[in-house]
């Protein structure tokens, strides 16, 4: 029986998914007309359900689609994970208003990956797949200039490896990285190719973003507590399932939920305390739930709760007019 629960702290959204779900619920209250989100606003399937049945908005893989959903739509909101140039200029040509939800940090990136490749170098961008919209977002800044190199022992169609990866010129050379990596795994990737070019600029300010790092760090901080851990996140979010691979290795075992529903699936004999964490793209209210059905199977359960939150919210983003003028793509 689970006698323990320690609460990883901070855990579930973070300040870029804040901003990103309130952009759409926003939109969907003031439009006129259905709103469209370009991809899933961020990955997880609670989220996207609740904003479908509660809001009524519509998710598409293709511009080309917001037309022929029902009751049409002029108005189309990028995801979290960011778009490449070619998807903003498909909205302008067919006349949608935009509202770019992408998160700050991955804009950032945008922007890094931009510069370089104006520069002259090539860039290599640490990913842990190269079909996964962030990935495929900031590729498409520069797509000429950048290889897609995978976190080191992360295999894949599309990626690189950094042991082999050949450049044209290892003199002008730059590493930029997905967001949401393994920290630890990133660091160690990076470290791979700084050995094989020497010259390799590493942007000051790292690309990992500050809640993927500080959910890490909260579970490293947990796992010596606990004989299981518990994760919450859809297998699509990529924060959360590089969460589940930490928890796993730093304390031996760890099991992935969606929502609390799926504890029942699950032999916890001779667990006797869990560790508790979830995705940035999370609810907090699946957490809960989880824990109210944790203490409904033992209504002494312990539960612990240590360390801080974070503290940031990411300015709302504007509705842009189709004829607005976009960033220069890099070919």
């Amino acid at each position: 029986m689970i006698e323990k629960v320690y609460l990883a702290k901070p855990r579930g959204f973070c300040a870029g998914v804040v901003m990103a779900i309130q952009a759409v619920e926003k939109a969907a209250r003031g439009e006129e007309r259905p709103v469209t989100v370009y991809h899933s606003i961020v990955h997880n399937h609670t989220v996207v359900e609740r904003l479908q049945e509660g809001h009524g908005v519509h998710f598409v893989e293709s511009l080309d689609d917001v037309d022929r959903l029902p009751g049409g739509g002029d108005t189309v909101i990028f995801s979290a994970h960011g778009v490449s140039p070619v998807v903003r200029e498909r909205a302008r040509a067919l006349g949608l208003s935009t509202i770019d939800a992408t998160c700050p940090l991955v804009t950032k990136v945008h922007t890094e990956a931009r510069k370089y490749a104006r520069e002259g170098y090539t860039i290599l961008l640490i990913g842990d797949s190269a079909s996964h919209q962030e990935v495929i977002g900031t590729r498409g800044e520069a797509p000429e200039h950048t290889i897609v190199v995978g976190v080191l022992g992360k295999r894949g169609e599309g990626l690189a490896d950094p042991h082999t990866v050949e450049v044209p010129d290892p003199s002008r050379l730059v590493v930029l990285t997905q967001t949401t990596l393994s920290v630890d795994d990133t660091r160690r990737t990076v470290d791979v190719l700084r050995a094989r070019f020497p010259g390799l600029v590493v942007p000051p300010s790292e690309d990992l973003c500050y809640a993927t790092k500080n959910r890490q760090d909260a579970v490293k901080a947990i796992a010596g507590n606990v004989d299981a851990f518990l994760v919450l996140t859809s297998t699509h979010s990529s924060n959360g399932m590089r969460l589940l691979e930490l928890a796993r290795a730093a304390c031996g075992r760890a099991e992935r939920l969606e929502t609390d529903a799926d504890l029942e699936a699950l032999d916890l004999s001779g667990v006797r305390s869990v560790g508790i964490t979830s995705a940035a793209s999370t609810p907090d209210d699946l957490v809960q739930n989880l824990v109210a059905r944790l203490r409904a199977l033992n209504s002494a359960l312990e539960v612990v709760e240590e360390g801080e939150w974070e503290n940031i919210e990411f300015r709302e983003p504007r509705k842009v007019a189709p004829d607005a003028p976009l960033p220069r793509v890099m070919r």
